[in-house]
């Protein structure tokens, strides 16, 4: 089994910081690409940062230049640190991860999700 815990969300003002934590625990042989998503009320849920498992990354363009992805393969933890946030910031953030297992000989790679954490902006 694959757990993926997100924590660190919160309330903060506008022009604010938070870094999101997501690690992944359990059995598995590697992470391949690990991602933040959002959602917010009403919406549907939208990519914010990818990152490859070489550290190449992509951004949503409304967080280019104010949020940054980083990983630590050693710890097998996502991060997104978050500056100058928005009150259009405000969403629950998700941490998607494509994990690679091995058995009975064959080698599978699924996505899983974590349960969400909550991020608002205040004005």
């Amino acid at each position: 089994q694959v757990q993926v815990v997100e924590s660190g969300g919160g309330l903060v003002q506008a022009g604010g910081s938070l870094r999101l934590s997501c690690a992944t625990s359990g059995t598995f042989v590697s992470i391949n690409a690990m991602g933040w998503y959002r959602q917010a009320p009403g919406k549907q849920r939208e990519s914010v940062a990818t990152i490859t498992s070489g550290s190449t990354t992509n951004y949503a363009d409304s967080v280019k230049g104010r949020f940054t992805i980083s990983r630590d393969s050693a710890k097998n933890t996502v991060y997104l640190q978050m500056t100058s946030l928005k009150p259009e910031d405000t969403a629950v953030y998700y941490c998607n991860v494509a994990v690679e297992s091995y058995s009975r000989g064959i080698f599978t790679t699924r996505n899983y999700w974590g349960q969400g954490t909550q991020v608002t902006v205040s004005s």
